[in-house]
């Protein structure tokens, strides 16, 4: 590790190099990150085997845990595309909610789903029905997109039983059941803001699935919508029930995987339930369901050739995800994020906010909300129980500051925007940095306002 002036200055000129070769040069941003990190690294003072150890631990430990459902997911939203399930999930959710209210109906969808399901997955998995609706309704897939990944990102920074707040909880030494319920009264005013904003960005930035689905298009002026409530079937589609099959399966082996994990019950058959519930395993069980259900009438080759361009679709996503991995790692292993995350510590902020100010610093020099969460938690929490602070909101404190400002080296800031075709920096920013940097905002509020009531 580097002396203190090494550490901050690898955060800033890392940072700001990286930033400067997406911007200003022609480097594709796959390459950027990975010199990134080896200029973060370099300068923290890491030996150069260390910096490649870092790099390679990042990339494969991000792609370990994510890659394989990235592929298993474009995989499984080929097949909805190509069956129909995709459009019958699209009337379905337009039929439960109304037209006018597609924002809301995916927030939700997202808010429920990524509680047992990682975020990453949960957006993976229900990015067709996004792109549907979005084709359908003629609304912006931002409008669609964040709402949903805003409700997911939020539910799995703050509600447990995700890794990060159970972390969290733990350190606090607080109850989870409580930690749990009071969690809804933090989370929900934060979902309903970025699901207010993905309406207004969709509107700024108008993208929709273009005619053939493979590419976007970006019309001059707002296109009318049909309503799919009201529209009755023009081709032959799956049923709901065969369209939804997939994705409950998976969602439903996930969350037996979670509550059998809580409940300490892990051997025998219990243990098979869990290993089949594992995110992986589950989501390559909803896509074999899919290929024998939603495309039992569809030949072997049509089918094949149908995955294997999602496939392609996700080589970019998955380098660009894994590269994020890298600099996150490289930033943690040299120590810069730990660092300054130590020297807040000892500021006299109030103490209700030191995890928070810790976590979202920690956040903004690693990426990964889970590590920034249960680092600050770690750091802090011995300060502030003894200081008197409410250990409670303490733990929700560490969670927020998880969600400030998404960018480059988190991963999800890559899926989301890729997938729906935002290539453009200063619009991927506006798109998703900005969402969860309104839930952060949002969360503060909420805390600061429990702070005065309890």
């Amino acid at each position: 590790m580097g002396t203190d002036v090494q550490l901050v200055a690898a955060l800033v000129i890392g940072v700001s190099f990286l930033i400067f070769l997406i911007l200003k040069t022609k480097v594709h941003t796959f390459l950027a990150l990975m010199i990134a990190a080896v200029v973060v690294g370099l300068i923290a003072g890491q030996y150069k085997p260390e910096v490649i150890a870092s790099i390679q631990g990042g990339f494969g430990g991000t792609l370990g845990g994510i890659g394989i459902i990235i592929g298993f997911g474009v995989m499984l939203g080929q097949v909805f595309e190509m069956s129909g399930a995709a459009e019958r999930m699209a009337r379905t959710f337009l039929k439960l909610f109304g037209k006018g209210r597609e924002e809301f109906a995916m927030a939700l969808t997202g808010f429920i789903v990524s509680i047992p399901v990682f975020v990453d997955s949960a957006f993976i998995m229900l990015f067709s029905i996004v792109k549907a609706i979005s084709k359908k309704s003629r609304k912006s897939i931002l409008a669609i997109a964040v709402p949903l990944a805003g409700g997911a990102v939020i539910t799995h920074s703050m509600i447990p039983p995700t890794p990060g707040p159970l972390g969290v909880a733990g350190a606090f030494g607080v109850d989870v059941g409580e930690f749990f319920l009071l969690s809804f009264i933090i989370a929900i005013p934060m979902a309903i803001g970025t699901t207010l904003y993905g309406a207004t960005i969709g509107k700024k930035i108008y993208q929709l699935p273009s005619d053939d689905g493979e590419g976007w298009i970006r019309p001059s002026a707002m296109l009318p919508g049909i309503d799919l409530s009201q529209e009755e079937d023009t081709q032959a589609l799956p049923s709901a029930f065969l369209a939804f099959l997939p994705i409950l399966t998976t969602i439903l082996l996930i969350l037996i995987n979670t509550t059998l994990g809580m409940m300490g019950l892990t051997t025998g058959f219990f243990g098979v339930l869990r290993f089949l519930g594992m995110p992986m395993i589950a989501l390559g069980i909803g896509l074999l369901i899919a290929i024998y259900t939603l495309a039992r009438k569809v030949g072997r080759d049509e089918i094949l050739g149908h995955m294997e361009s999602g496939i392609k679709s996700a080589g970019v996503i998955i380098l660009v995800t894994g590269a994020g991995g890298a600099l996150g790692r490289v930033l943690s292993d040299s120590g810069v994020g730990e660092h300054i995350a130590y020297q807040i510590s000892q500021t006299p902020i109030p103490v209700i906010l030191l995890p928070f100010v810790v976590s979202t610093i920690i956040r903004f020099a690693q990426g990964s909300g889970t590590v920034a969460m249960i680092t600050a938690a770690s750091i802090t929490a011995p300060i502030v129980i003894a200081a008197g602070g409410n250990p409670l909101l303490g733990a929700f404190a560490a969670c927020v500051g998880s969600l400030f400002f998404s960018y480059f080296n988190d991963s999800l800031f890559w899926v989301v925007n890729r997938m729906c075709g935002i290539d453009n920096v200063k619009e991927q920013m506006k798109a998703w940095s900005v969402t969860t940097t309104i839930a952060w905002a949002i969360g503060l509020v909420m805390i600061l306002g429990l702070n005065v009531v309890m």
